[in-house]
């Protein structure tokens, strides 16, 4: 591969140095002006912020001059189609202003860059500033300590507190660092060596694009380095007029945090921007927003944050509505009895089955061991029984033979059981004799039976009633449906948590609560909890309190929440090994930027052990050596364990040293501040010290520099090279050493067996070692590989992640809409015709002029536009707008009613004296569930309520929005789980994924449209009296919301959960609800059939093959064969 890169290199030229090329013309140009600066005054230096500002304003004034009149049309704008054509427009020439921008960026870049290194230059050289003050400079003389007025006068010092750190300024810009700069404002990324000033190439591009007055964000990895950096930087900003400021020092959802963000440059860490976004789509008022647009970031250690941390979850979640939670109470000890009656049921049956199979009767013996398998397989002594020899694959013989023609001879050996256990697809199914049971214990045959939806509603269509009394009996009918629904869930989750959840092994139960056990470390995971009510389950079953149930919130991977950025770019030591992650994912280019002193750090090949014994014990001579010799050592492990094992061994010899772990992060800044003194070991993971340097004295100097021992290459070769980084800064001498054995991880995977030959034929000994450069290669190649199958994990994981952005995005913005109010008549009208277009092409098409009355009346409140002759004879198109217009028409009018019934109360209200409400809250309901909606009281009695109409039409949006799609990421999380299996049945588990995605979220917003119209047009004020209305108080925000960042499996991890689950590969199965058994007709597979929806009452008539996939996803039940 190296013959073959030197030969692409002669002809096509080194990447690197063209890209250097490309911009050394800025360079000089910016070298240029800022010589010229030297001659000028510090007020005129200060000036030319502003001469900047002006250009970027001047550029963009004649687009800004159109949206203003574009604005000014919309005002008293009633006709939705024209206002959607001029939303449109505004949107077409903002996206053309962003262009105009960067342009007019591009041409002041030389001189910004001058103004920037100029400032620089000057603070390093005065120990003073004195300008002609500003109103800006006197409000940072109020709280800036290094600001101080005397007269007319502000005078900046050129000291400071940087997070704790005092520093006298001593940087100024050379010329790889202005070669940063461009490429950071290329929207690139730019891999600069460790020691060459990262943080100060980011104020150049972010002194640049913070004219805008759009933003800059610049994030960091960790709080710490966020406000290290904000404040080390700060005065170089501050002394021309910019503002800065940083999210960790501010509470979420503070007064505090939204100024930080409309600073013109904000610091952060990646999670704390990533949260903030999601709670901004969680608010419930435009004052609570905290972010604005996602113009411009900078990403410091790039390849951390968008490669290691980015497919990541970051996720927003809280408890669910109570609800009838006694129902687990109630329920937890019908299903603890039916579990010990299976329990000793099947402890018979096991005996029974180990008798037959030891007297050869394997037949018999096979079944009644598969019933033992099936009702619970994780009792302890079936595990013992097939342990032995032959057992278990007389199990899966049987089981086999019983699963063929999908499970059709299965209820042979279900029939004797209460439940039945399916281990692998963590689900628990009751019998038909577990129902029966369940039922005669509380002495009510259908209590734990659903209606027969579609059934039932052939009875009330039957029953001659009129069309508001048939429409009042299915509103029933649906309300008992969802009401044993939820019972039956409860049921479920009981007993899973009896049958499949052990206690001390998946959780423990500690001071009365229930506490997950990580599965991978053995660790209790403080705060976690099983959704879907599954951990009140649990927690029933132990008998403690049980709390509140969580579920998803928001959630959105790093990935995705970068990629919404204008323009983004990053900076790191180790970003060329992922250049191709990083243009593939991001379109972010990667540049190699130069060192401004050539690297002195020597690179030793790796020493390659028979064992890791050998190698430890190799280690540690090596590090008292380096150590006894004066020179600084930094030892890099790959895990906690491996650093404490070499601290114990350099206690035994004695040799002081200082260890960072997971266990002592906090003290990470110290540690690596104290590791570059002499004799100092410091022992270390290889990501050590990212964002902070080690420095060297002299005396280290002379004595050959730091010296870093590597105990074990990475999967990533860009680790190790942050590792090296750590040695060599700035042209400081210092070495680095790689010890490798044939039992690391790495070498196990990859080459260890030709390596171990060669070690063989060599006739090496315990403790003797190869090195050679081949060698280190081959180990490079290996790493290489790793790197390829990782990104294919990534990328893999970001396909999936594609489809739930995109749902998110179009989510997001119909709510941003409905936060905002001045788009949202727009989308109401555009839902109110898509439910108008179902309506019609559904009930057209299988020509049901009875449930077209029917979801005229249960989602508009109104009667049919049309008899049923018309219905016939209109094509869909003139259905749909012929409803379209009809329903549209009576929303006006119910808008104008409501705003007139409501204003003689509003009148009431703000004409007495006595009230000094500047917000009231009003009541609104629909008949079944009441609304407060919050209100501006003077606004909504200048207009005569039509605010108030508004407010309430944002207020019922908003609510809707956000219940229905916390219920939708749970069924996504579902489906993300059941589509793994479809592998096994040779399909791609990413299009069906695609594929159920798509129709879960279509039928998603079909719902939420028809709630959303629903509610508005059927609902009013409760009364016309003024009870009901009040004071609107600011609520105290103390929702019990939780943040965290979901697990993602390594590797490694990944490989042994797909052997697990390839090694029980099953069908595929889907979470059942037990439903009441019909006698039916035989139905053949072409045979015509009607099928009902379950939630909104549609029928269809069409082959019961077609049928069949319908049915079985729960959401259509089956009427008849016709």
């Amino acid at each position: 591969m190296s013959i073959l890169n030197t030969i692409l290199k002669t002809f096509v030229g080194d990447k690197s140095k063209k890209d250097i090329r490309a911009i050394q013309h800025l360079v000089d140009q910016i070298n240029k002006h800022q010589l010229e600066f030297e001659g000028i005054s510090n007020d005129e230096l200060r000036e030319k912020t502003a001469v900047f500002k002006a250009k970027i304003t001047e550029t963009r004034k004649s687009i800004d001059q159109q949206i203003s009149e574009l604005n000014t049309q919309l005002e008293g704008l009633a006709d939705i189609d024209q206002r959607e054509d001029i939303y449109n427009q505004i949107d077409a020439l903002e996206a053309e202003a962003l262009v105009v921008t960067e342009t007019c960026l591009d041409e002041i870049l030389p001189e910004a860059f001058a103004v920037v290194k100029e400032t620089a230059r000057r603070f390093v050289h005065n120990t003073q500033l004195r300008v002609k003050a500003s109103p800006r400079d006197r409000e940072f003389a109020q709280d800036k300590g290094y600001v101080v007025l005397e007269g007319d006068d502000a005078i900046w010092a050129n000291s400071w507190d940087a997070a704790g750190k005092p520093i006298t300024w001593d940087m100024i810009h050379y010329d790889v660092q202005l070669i940063g700069g461009i490429t950071l404002h290329q929207g690139k990324i730019a891999e600069m060596q460790t020691g060459e000033g990262k943080t100060l190439v980011a104020t150049l591009p972010v002194y640049l694009n913070a004219l805008t007055g759009k933003g800059v964000h610049l994030v960091t990895v960790n709080d710490y380095l966020a406000k290290r950096d904000s404040a080390w930087m700060a005065p170089l900003f501050e002394f021309h007029g910019l503002t800065i400021d940083c999210i960790d020092h501010h509470p979420s959802n503070s007064a505090e945090r939204r100024t930080a963000y409309l600073a013109d440059i904000t610091y952060g860490t990646n999670n704390e921007f990533g949260f903030d976004y999601l709670r901004d789509n969680m608010s419930h008022t435009p004052e609570d927003l905290v972010q604005r647009k996602h113009h411009y970031a900078i990403v410091d250690e790039v390849d951390s944050v968008l490669v290691d941390d980015a497919r990541t979850p970051l996720i927003i979640s809280g408890p669910v509505p109570q609800g009838d939670r006694h129902e687990f109470d109630q329920l937890r000890p019908k299903v603890a009895d039916l579990f010990t009656k299976q329990k000793t049921l099947l402890a018979s049956v096991l005996v029974e089955a180990k008798k037959k199979i030891t007297a050869g009767d394997t037949t018999e013996g096979a079944i009644l061991l598969l019933r033992a398998y099936r009702g619970l397989p994780k009792n302890k002594a079936l595990i013992k029984f097939l342990s032995e020899e032959g057992i278990k694959q007389l199990l899966q013989k049987t089981e086999n033979t019983y699963m063929q023609d999908n499970n059709r001879e299965m209820h042979i050996i279900d029939a004797d059981l209460y439940f039945v256990i399916d281990e692998k697809n963590n689900q628990v199914d009751l019998t038909e004799k577990g129902v029966e049971y369940l039922s005669t214990s509380v002495q009510e045959d259908n209590f734990f039976v659903l209606p027969d939806i579609g059934m039932e509603i052939a009875k009330i269509e039957k029953s001659g009633l009129s069309s508001e009394e048939e429409a009042a009996q299915k509103e029933v009918l649906f309300k008992d449906f969802g009401i044993k629904s939820e019972r039956i869930h409860t049921m479920t989750q009981l007993f899973k948590a009896y049958t499949l959840f052990e206690k001390d092994t998946e959780y423990v139960v500690m001071e009365n609560k229930v506490m997950i056990v990580d599965e991978q470390t053995g660790r209790i995971m403080d705060g976690r909890r099983y959704s879907d009510g599954l951990h009140q389950a649990i927690e029933a079953k132990e008998d403690v309190k049980i709390e509140a149930a969580t579920q998803t919130f928001a959630t959105v991977t790093l990935q995705n929440y970068f990629r919404m950025y204008h323009k983004l770019s990053g900076m790191t030591g180790t970003a060329v090994t992922e250049a191709g992650e990083f243009w593939e994912i991001y379109k972010l280019d990667v540049v190699e930027i130069p060192t401004n002193r050539p690297i002195a750090r020597k690179d030793e090949d790796d020493l390659i052990y028979k064992t890791k014994r050998e190698k430890y014990n190799a280690v540690i001579e090596e590090v008292t050596k380096l150590s006894e010799a004066g020179r600084p050592v930094l030892i890099g492990t790959t895990s906690v364990e491996i650093s404490e094992l070499l601290s114990k061994m350099l206690h035994l010899r004695k040799v002081k040293h200082n260890v960072l772990n997971a266990k002592l992060h906090k003290k990470e800044a110290d540690i690596v501040a104290e590791a570059g003194n002499p004799g100092i070991v410091t022992i270390a993971t290889n990501m050590a010290g990212r964002g902070t340097d080690i420095k060297l004295s002299d005396e280290v100097k002379a004595s050959g520099g730091l010296a870093i021992v590597g105990t074990e290459r990475h999967d990533s070769r860009r680790v190790d090279r942050q590792l090296r980084g750590r040695s060599g800064r700035q042209g400081d001498p210092g070495s680095s050493q790689f010890f490798v054995s044939l039992e690391d991880n790495l070498m196990r995977l990859f080459g260890s067996d030709r390596v171990a030959k060669v070690m063989d034929r060599m006739g090496l000994e315990e403790g003797e070692v190869i090195q050679h450069s081949m060698m280190t290669k081959s180990i490079e190649r290996a790493q290489k590989k790793v790197e390829e199958n990782n990104f294919g994990i990534r990328k893999r994981l970001l396909e999936y992640d594609d489809v739930m952005n995109a749902q998110r995005e179009v989510i997001y913005k119909r709510r941003k809409h409905a936060l905002r109010g001045d788009r949202l008549k727009v989308d109401i009208a555009n839902m109110l015709f898509e439910v108008c277009e179902e309506i019609a092409i559904n009930n057209k098409q299988s020509d049901d002029f009875k449930n077209f009355e029917f979801e005229i009346i249960s989602n508009f409140s109104i009667t049919a536009p049309v008899l049923e002759d018309e219905f016939s004879s209109m094509t869909e198109r003139e259905l749909t707008d012929k409803l379209y217009e009809t329903v549209h028409q009576y929303y006006q009018q119910k808008t104008e009613i409501n705003a007139t019934l409501t204003f003689p109360v509003i009148k009431q209200v703000f004409e007495n004296p006595n009230n000094k409400y500047e917000k009231i809250v009003v009541p609104f309901t629909d008949g079944t569930k009441t609304l407060n909606v919050v209100t501006h009281l003077e606004t909504a009695y200048n207009t005569k309520g039509k605010n108030l109409i508004e407010d309430f039409e944002r207020n019922i949006t908003l609510a809707l929005i956000d219940e229905t799609w916390k219920n939708h990421l749970r069924k996504m999380d579902e489906l993300k789980q059941s589509v793994q299996l479809a592998v096994h049945e040779q399909k791609d588990p990413l299009l069906i994924y695609k594929f159920e995605a798509f129709e879960l979220f279509r039928g998603m917003m079909g719902r939420l449209n028809k709630e959303v119209l629903s509610f508005l047009l059927k609902g009013s004020i409760p009364t016309n009296s003024n009870s009901g209305i009040q004071e609107a108080k600011r609520p105290n925000r103390k929702e019990k919301l939780k943040t965290s960042k979901d697990d993602v499996l390594n590797t490694e991890e990944l490989a042994a959960k797909s052997r697990s689950i390839g090694a029980g590969a099953g069908q595929r199965s889907r979470p059942t609800i037990e439903t009441v058994v019909r006698d039916l007709p035989k139905i053949g597979r072409n045979d015509r059939v009607t099928i009902k929806n379950v939630q909104n009452g549609e029928s269809k008539e069409l082959k019961y093959k077609q049928a069949e996939p319908l049915i079985s996803s729960g959401q259509w039940v089956l009427v008849g064969k016709n």
